[in-house]
């Protein structure tokens, strides 16, 4: 198993370096790219990772493969790579630090502008939470932790912000299971995300982001 994690974390730093090397104008719309055994060679790797690297990026679109020709950069108007494909091959830590900013400008704003209808599902999951955490379900308490501040990016009436925060958040729970081999930091916290749900239903924007700020300081959770 641990050798398959290696094997995609060396395809994924690839395809950034062929990214990267697109967007600084190295390859050019319609330009070949240099067959695998250079490609090899140059970042350090063997044939599979090459293969998996070039296949990720054909399948967002930014490389075409012509079976027999080779490998192509495609149009530039197609060189743009969809965000979910990005998140899907970004590290972990930077997608955790893009969902901590996103926690904090949606405790604001649904402060300011969130319905009665968003207290009752924001508690709801909260509830949810906290007897997860006391029964010890890790999974069921992720899910519920994720759900909870769902419901506040909903609350904030602002639609790019809840897309962004679901995007992050739904790579991020097989990290959470790595991370927290127990229930325990999700009962810690319980007192503050009840503090945010207060600072919420009161209206009180500063307050609902400087709490968010505490609970990212309390290991993410």
């Amino acid at each position: 198993m641990n050798n398959t994690i290696i094997k995609k974390s060396l395809a994924d730093e690839v395809a950034s370096r062929i990214m990267e090397q697109i967007s600084l104008g190295h390859y050019k719309a319609d330009e070949k790219l240099p067959i695998e055994p250079e490609l090899m060679k140059s970042f350090g790797v063997g044939r599979s990772t090459i293969r998996e690297a070039i296949k990720s990026l054909a399948n967002s679109g930014l490389l075409r493969v012509q079976q027999g020709v080779g490998t192509f950069v495609e149009q530039a108007s197609q060189n743009r790579e969809p965000m979910e494909q990005r998140m899907k091959r970004a590290r972990i830590q930077d997608l955790d630090e893009v969902r901590q900013l996103l926690e904090l400008k949606i405790a604001e704003k649904a402060a300011a502008n969130r319905t009665e209808k968003d207290i009752v599902t924001i508690k709801s999951y909260l509830t949810a939470r906290k007897q997860a955490a006391l029964d010890g379900l890790i999974n069921e308490c992720i899910d519920a932790d994720i759900n909870f501040h769902i419901a506040i990016a909903e609350a904030s009436k602002n639609e790019i912000l809840v897309d962004l925060y679901k995007a992050t958040a739904v790579h991020l729970k097989k990290w959470f299971l790595s991370i927290y081999p127990d229930t325990e930091i999700f009962i810690k916290t319980y007192s503050l995300h009840k503090q945010l749900l207060k600072c919420i239903i009161e209206k009180d924007p500063k307050k609902a982001w400087n709490t968010s700020v505490e609970i990212i300081g309390h290991g993410h959770q």
